[in-house]
């Protein structure tokens, strides 16, 4: 990357998408005078793969009005070091590729933030970038292609689709949220199960099709990169994992599903525990033992998670479940991942919640 005041000056691990805006005074403010707008990436981008990453000056940057004008829309490495501006408020936005529908080999990184000029004040937009779509690769086993040797497979998302051959070993990207994989064996096409996948999620889901009276397989397993979530999973086809989302343990909700499935009944959720000490304030939660309250713990997207708001609540009613859940017998659970059955609700202890659990599955 060249060496200008606008490269990137250093790595960061697991940013999350964000903006640092300070403001100095230069001169004493006038309501003639204009106010001055300045950018600049505050660190380097960190990723698996940095080869994935282009040179920062070809980022596409964008700044806008209140009133939606573009002042500015090109690459970063042609932008003016500064623009001299109207009081009032302004985006900026930096993206490494512009992203519509899904492509393969194709991350998007970028940020996006609302700042206010004032006059007569200096602002500095400091960029922290990260991973903004997500991505699936898909695996297929030997036995895949000699059952269906004209086969392929197709990934699904927001009405867009990307075809997987057999040999296919490319990263597919996506907008996030739902991804449906489908099998389309030559003759027809059949939905085989579907994925929740976040922005900076990256998935290798490996399609298998053993003989009909082998048990089904599931392998699982999650690596924290420094700036994505890499993890693994497992499909058998014939195993019944095309049901409907959050129905069956294969296709639960992820805790952000579930906030989004308020109120459903006696459905599937995933997540990892985090915590437990539940209290109503703001931020009543433990996420460390020892732990004093067998009644309750919470779950989330990810085991790093330390936020109350990004928790959902369990309710653990006396008996087997709570024996086996509760954080106070069994402090162990701690960061595991677990699958819940129960009653999605709007509120537990200040946060939306999951209640009266039927059954669980580590």
């Amino acid at each position: 990357m060249k060496n200008s005041t606008k490269a990137l000056t250093g790595l960061i691990a697991g940013s999350v998408i964000c903006f640092a805006c300070s403001s100095s005074c230069n001169r004493l403010p006038d309501a003639e005078s204009p106010g001055y707008l300045s950018w600049n990436f505050a660190e380097q981008l960190a990723a698996r793969s940095i080869s994935e990453i282009p040179d920062t000056d070809s980022f596409i940057l964008k700044i806008r009005n209140s009133s939606g004008t573009t002042l500015y829309e090109g690459l970063y490495g042609d932008s003016p070091e500064s623009m001299a501006l109207e009081s009032g408020t302004y985006t900026v936005k930096v993206i490494s590729r512009e992203f519509s529908a899904p492509a393969f080999s194709a991350p998007q990184f970028g940020d996006e933030q609302v700042v206010v000029v004032q006059s007569g004040m200096a602002t500095k937009v400091n960029l922290h970038c990260t991973q903004l779509n997500s991505g699936l690769r898909l695996r297929v086993t030997g036995e895949f292609r000699e059952r269906y040797p004209s086969g392929y497979l197709l990934a699904e998302s927001s009405g867009s689709s990307l075809k997987y051959s057999s040999s296919e070993n490319r990263t597919g990207y996506f907008q996030p949220g739902n991804i449906s994989i489908s099998l389309n064996d030559g003759t027809s096409v059949k939905k085989l199960t579907t994925r929740y996948l976040e922005a900076c999620e990256i998935l290798t889901l490996g399609v298998s099709c053993p003989a009909e009276d082998s048990p089904e397989s599931h392998v699982f397993s999650i690596s924290v990169d420094t700036a994505r979530v890499w993890y693994e999973d497992s499909y058998t086809i014939g195993s019944g994992g095309g049901a409907a989302p959050g129905s069956t343990m294969e296709t639960a909700f992820s805790v952000s599903q579930a906030k989004e499935n308020i109120d459903s009944k006696d459905v599937w959720v995933c997540g990892y525990i985090v915590g437990g000490d539940l209290t109503s304030s703001k931020t009543g939660i433990s996420f460390e033992a020892p732990f004093t309250s067998a009644t309750n713990i919470a779950i989330a997207s990810r085991s790093s998670v330390s936020d109350k708001s990004s928790c959902l609540s369990v309710k653990l009613v006396s008996g087997e479940i709570r024996n086996a859940l509760n954080l106070v017998d069994n402090p162990s659970l701690l960061g595991r991942k677990v699958y819940l059955k129960g009653d999605l609700v709007s509120a537990y202890y200040g946060i939306p919640g999951i209640q009266n659990i039927s059954e669980y599955s580590f």
